[in-house]
């Protein structure tokens, strides 16, 4: 089973608060998974099963998330379960290969988008809601959890940001890898 937060995957789970936000599907603590190729074997490709050891920045060099002594990241490359920028960079490391990998927005979360404000009367938001930089979760068409954050508070309204926190950000990624179970034949 997969926890998920939000910085590094592409599908968002909850958001807890924005110390908590970059994240990862991590595996269970229950049982660590073995790192399978030894250094100088198969590098990672499509179909690999990874697992990362990863410190995230933000482009002022803050620490927005890291497994660094804890749990690896698992993903399967080539599958859009990490952000693409990072997935591209990793393609060919070994088990012990480092890498320092600074994603553009473009390749992580894109750009502020215009139309992701959203504004609203203000009588449709609970009070206890309407203070700049509060955390909102409803419900989107899909049944998809949609997070928006309150960005400003006028007279009669209240404009809400549905974009993700980190797009229009670059990332910066310092990675190890610690295992690798490649790609299977199919």
């Amino acid at each position: 089973m997969k926890r998920t937060r939000y910085a590094l995957l592409l599908a968002a789970g909850s958001i807890m608060t924005l110390a908590m936000t970059a994240g990862l599907a991590m595996a269970e603590p229950e049982a660590a998974v073995p790192a399978k190729s030894e250094p100088g074997k198969a590098g990672i490709q499509n179909g690999s099963t990874v697992q990362l050891e990863y410190k995230l920045t933000d482009e002022k060099g803050t620490v927005l998330d890291t497994n660094e002594g804890k749990e690896p990241l698992i993903y399967t490359q080539g599958q859009g379960q990490i952000i693409h920028g990072l997935e591209m960079a990793l393609v060919g490391l070994r088990v012990g290969d480092a890498k320092h990998v600074v994603v553009p927005s473009d390749e992580a979360y894109g750009p502020v988008r215009p139309e992701a404000f959203v504004e609203i009367p203000k009588e449709r938001l609970s009070e206890k809601y309407q203070t700049v930089g509060a955390h909102l979760v409803a419900q989107g068409k899909g049944g998809q959890p949609v997070h928006a954050f309150v960005k400003e508070i006028k007279e009669k309204t209240i404009v809400l940001d549905t974009n993700h926190p980190l797009a229009g950000k670059a990332l910066t990624f310092d990675v190890k890898v610690v295992g690798i179970d490649p790609a299977q034949s199919k």
